[in-house]
């Protein structure tokens, strides 16, 4: 079967390319001055705090790993040359997403029921 072309000017795809990058900069950017405001505000009341930290910083890590997925995928789109492979590429993508999400989801409810009893056993004693 012939490859269905995708022809995008190479002066195009290096203005995506450095959109994209540009882009990425900007979001590790903001995801470091959020990582240094949750560091912040670890400051206060301990005990419950302790594993809601160990939460947001879990939750935070979670988004950080889908966003670069995110960036790598726009990055490798921008190279596709032909429909077949950015079809490829967005099944790939989504794949590996969905399956990332069900790993996330099942460590985050671990790690809340965990948080969960030991502020529990915290009030009790």
């Amino acid at each position: 079967m012939q490859p269905t072309p995708f022809d995008i000017p190479d002066q195009m795809r290096e203005m995506a390319d450095k959109s994209v990058g540009d882009a990425k900069k900007a979001l590790e950017e903001y995801l470091d001055a959020t990582q240094k405001a949750v560091a912040k505000a670890e400051g206060s009341t301990r005990s419950v705090q302790d594993g809601a930290t160990e939460v947001n910083r879990q939750a935070l890590a979670f988004v950080e790993e889908s966003v670069a997925a995110s960036f790598d995928l726009a990055q490798r789109l921008v190279q596709a040359r032909t429909v077949e492979e950015i079809a490829a590429l967005q099944k790939e993508y989504f794949t590996r997403q969905m399956a990332s999400m069900a790993e996330q989801g099942k460590n985050i409810g671990s790690m809340l029921g965990r948080v969960g009893a030991e502020a529990v056993d915290k009030a009790k004693g």
